[in-house]
């Protein structure tokens, strides 16, 4: 089967999809400057055109142009050495109709509230594409965490959350772990949350928690799943085998580590991957075990001996059947579409492809399998710990595995049907599909008061 038609617009994703090379990196191996990519303008774009394709009202258009709630907080943290820094934190809601806001926490120098905003209005199509009950909503600090003490990181979590905590709950909004961030930072608010109701146990409060304190099986490398999930769905409807396909990636953090394990598992050749520090390629495939020791050694994929250096600016121009963007936003602009010589793009990172790179790719026949997608096996796996916590017992790992498989499946069946019924990119069929949901929502739910 031809791939669906072209895409249109792009914007950020993700409960916590984004990889990192080392914590506090700036942008990885090949990627713009954080400056130059505006992500609300990007997400506003994909809610124009989705909200045109599916024929939604004006009015309820105009409610998922504005975030329901922004909030601007300082974060004053007591330092190790005595002083007091003032950082500033954020905690947006964009949309809420369909469930609790959604959505990770992230620590990042380069963080603003145009970004964390834009990643809310990402997770409320992302939630509503995988069919979970549940809403768009974002935060984080900006800091570079990789400058901060253990201490200093814990007082900063705990103050933070402190500030923030009038947004959060099991009903109301549920966190995860994004950029920067970990089971460990999870744990930490969870316990300033449940410490602010009075030592009441709130596990459902937040997710990606480690498994002492309610976490679920398998939900680390859930991303990881599901983008390889999508790789398999997307590469059986163009004729693609997997076995013995190259594979570019860019980042080899929390999702693009454990994802090059997989794919090489899956009989697929990791060819060249970049991150912040650097990049390499091999033809003949990368040992991805040798290659994550050196990553735990050096934290960069750079200087690795099992492959050949590669200028992080060249990276997408190795030959592959498929490229997977898995660091920060906006790395995949005009200049990378144009030379990158995959046949698809499948995005496991928030928002890698930018508007232009999106026109780009789609003059040049590339089939994109989009961000609220392809990454949404964290979110999916977030909801399931969500319930576990709201149930009272653990999952075991077969019944999150075959329902993660499930969710994942049914998702991107229902977006490849959608673009081949609308003639679209799976982006725009994508953002079509979740803009019907939550206008459907919206209108059963009717305007207050």
């Amino acid at each position: 089967m031809s791939a669906p038609g072209s895409p249109a617009g792009s914007g950020p994703a993700g409960d916590g999809p984004a990889g990192k090379a080392a914590a506090g990196s700036g942008p990885a191996g090949g990627e713009p400057a954080r400056a130059a990519y505006d992500p609300w303008a990007a997400i506003l774009g994909r809610i124009d055109d989705a909200a045109a394709l599916a024929g939604i009202s004006a009015d309820v258009h105009r409610m998922l142009r504005v975030p329901e709630r922004v909030l601007e907080v300082a974060v004053p943290v007591r330092m190790d050495d005595g002083r007091v820094e003032v950082f500033t934190g954020w905690r947006v809601h964009h949309d809420t109709t369909r469930g609790p806001a959604k959505g990770g926490v992230r620590f990042h120098p380069g963080l603003n509230a145009p970004e964390v905003s834009a990643l809310a209005a990402d997770m409320t199509l992302k939630t509503a594409v995988v069919g979970i009950p549940f809403g768009g909503g974002k935060g984080g600090v900006r800091c570079d965490p990789s400058s901060l003490s253990s201490g200093e990181l814990e007082r900063l979590t705990r103050r933070y959350t402190f500030e923030v905590a009038s947004m959060l709950g099991p009903d109301r909004d549920v966190p995860a772990p994004d950029v920067n961030t970990d089971e460990r930072v999870m744990a930490w608010i969870l316990d300033t949350i449940d410490m602010l109701h009075g030592g009441r146990s709130m596990p459902g409060v937040v997710t990606g928690k480690p498994l002492s304190v309610g976490g679920m099986r398998l939900h680390a490398g859930a991303t990881a799943s599901g983008v390889l999930r999508c790789v398999r769905a997307v590469f059986s409807e163009l004729g693609i085998p997997l076995a013995g396909s190259r594979a570019v990636l860019q980042g080899f953090g929390k999702v693009g580590a454990p994802l090059a394990f997989l794919m090489s598992s899956g009989g697929m050749r990791l060819v060249a991957v970049g991150d912040a520090g650097g990049a390499v390629e091999s033809a003949g495939g990368i040992d991805v075990g040798l290659l994550a020791d050196h990553v735990r050694r050096a934290g960069t994929v750079a200087g690795f001996s099992g492959a050949h250096p590669l200028d992080p600016a060249d990276l997408w121009s190795v030959p592959a059947e498929v490229a997977v963007p898995a660091a920060l936003e906006g790395a995949l602009d005009a200049p990378q579409a144009l030379s990158l010589q995959a046949k698809v793009v499948v995005e496991a990172a928030n928002g890698p492809t930018t508007p232009a790179g999106d026109s780009v790719l789609a003059d040049r026949g590339v089939t994109v399998v989009p961000d609220i997608l392809a990454n949404a096996g964290g979110v999916t796996a977030s909801y399931f710990e969500w319930a576990q916590g709201r149930q009272g017992y653990p999952w075991g790992e077969d019944l999150v595995a075959s329902r993660l498989a499930g969710n994942m499946e049914e998702a991107f069946g229902g977006v490849w049907a959608k673009a081949a019924s609308l003639g679209v990119s799976m982006r725009r069929a994508a953002g079509a599909l979740a803009l019907e949901r939550v206008a459907e929502a919206m209108e059963v739910r009717g305007l207050f008061p």
